[in-house]
This record gives structure tokens, C-alpha cells and sequence, in this order.
């Protein structure tokens, strides 16, 4: 049957948590496909007053999207960036950081644990042999590239993932993206997406594409990839004369940050087998009405991928199933957030990068839907 199975794995992964201002639950399904690639990550208290959240998809094997879920949130955590309050600065290299911490002997060593079950005992094995000893592994820091071996000039991946990023402090939300994972928030019942699917029809990706060497066939870049921005995918990213946000693939994310409000109520994180099946409002309608009966943010999730999940192999609604569900606590002390009489969702100045396209916020709507125009959206 190809890349599915003759019958869908259906188990799923689920969790349940809170923090100072979040509740969120999770669940995750590896359903008609051969092998599981989502990978997710939720810390609700990153720091005593952050909570981050994240999904990855990976492409190819499941191996980066494991490793960014382990990772990116501690890049994010350890920046400068971070430590200075520019959160979106701080997501931005965090993406882009994956790609150079999958490279070398370390990188080679960790993708090959975190891959498929050859690849993994091979990577153990080489990591006795090769890796730092003791206490000296922890001495290495961030100097990824200072570990030795028989894989010191590996370049990356050939696999990759998206990675779809939510980051709440107090009433500031950062939602970073690269590729085709999505952030939606419900404000008032309404849905509004707060990144944007990265795909080789919109222009400003295809220019970029196209300027770096790259191609477009059948709606896939170089022919082969669906998506335009991604972690991983190194054999894309080759272009000696270009930095790496305007390579063929790029790991930049688009970054958008609004400030919360009374009005919005939580926020979706899904990767793509959930959008390929039902639009935005619907899964905040869908999760709307399940909130009334369900006893756990995990259980409607559940409900959701089952809603999602095809009664036959093939087409939409066979995908691997990853959803985190956030609901945002209402403050009940003034002085708890440091702007609590907000109007309902402003913007506030995107971070630096190198698209001009960037996702417009506004009052009237958190995400084009045109591709490369901010719209005011009509009533749903």
C-alpha cells in the first residue's frame, strides 16, 4: 500500500498541563501512514512568567523534527536575545541555529539517535567511540562543532521538518513559522491565523526560490518539496553566495507578534494533516463545542484527530496528526499582565528579517489570506 498502512494506528500520545497564565493539552496520532514524523514540544512555564509550545513535521524521516522538539525551545531559551525581552528575535535564531547544530560529528551522532531504528544503534554505537567523556560533554556548551569524528565534515540533513513555534508571555504572544504548520487563535469564537502556510505558489517565496537557483515543477520545489520553508533539507541550502534566509529552502521563520486580550479566548498549534482537513474556523468551531462536554483539553483534541482521521487509505485525512490546544486564563490581577486593558488584538514591531512580506497583525485580521496582501476578513 505504499507509504500507508492496510490499517491505522490510532493510539495516541496525550498530555495535559497549565501554567501561570496558560492550560493546554496535546494529543498526537501516527494513523494511516507507515512511520510517525510530527514531533511536538510544551513547556508551559519556560520561565516563571513564558510559555512555549511547538510542532514540527518532518519530511523524509522523522529525525529532525525529534531534534528540534529536544532542542529549538533551549536555543530559544539561552539566546541573548531571549535574556534581553526580544522574544522574536530569539525565535528567529532558534530556527535558523538548528541548521548549524544538525552539522558535524554531534549533528550527524544526534539525528542518527533520534532516526530510525539503524541508523540509531549505529549512532549510539559511534557516540562510546567518539563522543566527549563524563562531565566533558556538558563542558562543550554550545560549541557543537568542536566534538571530533568520522562524521566532522557532515553537511546536514537531507530530510527536514516545519516547525510552528507559540511563545506567551504575560499578554505578548509570538507565533514563529516556517512551512506549513499553523497557529490559529479564536477571539470571540472567531478564527484568525497567525502564520501563514509557506508554499511554492506564493510569490515572494517563489522569488526567492528562484534567485537562490531553485526551481519550480508541479507545485513542488525543485520537484521534490511541497513547502518552501523548512529546518533540515541542507541539499537546498547550497548557495555559498547567499545567507541563509534567502537560500532555495529557507529555515527562517516569519514572526508575528499581537498583544492578548478579554476577547481571545486560545490558540491552535497543528501540523497539516489537521489543515488539510478542516479550514481554521472550523476547528475553532469544533473545539468550541467540545470544551462543554469533554473533562480535559487533551480529550478534545482527541476527538478532533478522530474527526480528521479518513476511513480508507489515501488522500486527505491520512497524514500524521499532531494538535496542541492553549487556552489562555483570563488574568485576575490587574497588575498581573503589563497592559491589561489592551484593545483586542494589536500589533506590536515584528521582528527583523529578511522577507518583506512578513505576515501582517492587525486589528481587523492576524494573517493574509491573500498571499502577499494583509485583507480585512469577512464575517464567518
Amino acid at each position: 500500500m505504499g507509504t500507508y498502512l492496510s490499517t491505522p494506528k490510532t493510539e495516541k500520545q496525550t498530555a495535559d498541563g497549565d501554567g501561570a497564565r496558560v492550560r493546554y493539552g496535546l494529543a498526537s496520532m501516527q494513523g494511516w501512514r507507515t512511520t510517525m514524523e510530527d514531533a511536538h514540544t510544551a513547556v508551559p512555564q519556560l520561565d516563571e512568567r513564558t510559555s512555549f509550545f511547538a510542532v514540527f513535521d518532518g519530511h523524509g524521516g522523522k529525525a529532525v523534527a525529534k531534534f528540534c522538539a529536544k532542542h529549538l525551545h533551549m536555543q530559544f531559551l539561552r539566546s541573548a536575545a531571549y535574556c534581553s525581552g526580544d522574544l522574536a528575535s530569539s525565535a528567529r535564531k532558534a530556527f535558523l541555529r538548528m541548521d548549524e547544530m544538525m552539522k558535524g560529528q554531534r549533528g550527524w551522532r544526534e539525528l542518527a539517535e533520534l532516526g530510525e531504528k539503524g541508523p540509531k544503534f549505529a549512532g549510539m554505537l559511534e557516540s562510546i567511540i567518539w563522543s566527549p567523556k563524563g562531565g566533558d560533554a556538558d563542558k562543550l556548551g554550545d560549541g557543537w562543532h568542536s566534538e571530533e569524528g568520522p562524521h566532522s565534515d557532515y553537511s546536514g540533513p537531507t530530510c527536514g521538518s516545519t516547525a510552528c513555534v507559540a511563545i506567551i508571555r504575560n499578554d505578548q504572544l509570538v507565533v514563529a513559522n516556517a512551512g506549513d504548520s499553523r497557529c490559529v487563535i479564536s477571539r470571540k469564537g472567531q478564527a484568525h491565523d497567525l502564520s501563514r502556510d509557506h508554499k511554492p505558489e506564493l510569490q515572494s517565496e517563489k522569488e526567492r526560490i528562484e534567485n537562490a537557483g531553485g526551481y519550480i515543477v508541479a507545485g513542488r520545489v525543485n520537484g521534490s518539496l511541497n513547502l518552501t520553508r523548512a529546518i533540515g533539507d541542507m541539499e537546498m541550502k547550497e548557495n555559498k553566495l547567499l545567507p541563509a534566509e534567502k537560500q532555495t529552502v529557507s529555515a527562517e521563520p516569519e514572526v508575528n507578534t499581537v498583544t492578548l486580550s478579554e476577547d481571545d479566548e486560545f490558540i491552535v498549534l497543528a501540523c497539516d494533516g489537521i489543515w488539510d482537513c478542516m479550514s481554521s474556523q472550523q476547528v475553532v468551531d469544533f473545539v468550541h463545542e467540545k470544551l462543554k462536554t469533554e473533562d480535559s483539553l487533551s480529550a478534545v483534541c482527541e476527538k478532533l484527530l478522530d474527526r480528521c482521521l479518513a476511513p480508507e487509505s489515501g488522500g486527505e485525512g491520512c497524514d500524521n496528526m499532531t494538535m496542541i490546544l492553549v487556552v489562555l486564563k483570563k488574568p485576575t490581577d490587574p497588575a498581573a499582565t503589563s497592559s491589561s486593558e489592551q484593545s483586542p488584538v494589536t500589533p506590536t514591531k515584528p521582528s527583523a528579517t529578511s522577507s518583506s512580506e512578513q505576515s501582517a497583525v492587525t486589528n481587523e485580521e492576524m494573517r493574509p489570506s491573500e498571499p502577499d496582501a494583509p485583507e480585512t476578513p469577512s464575517s464567518k
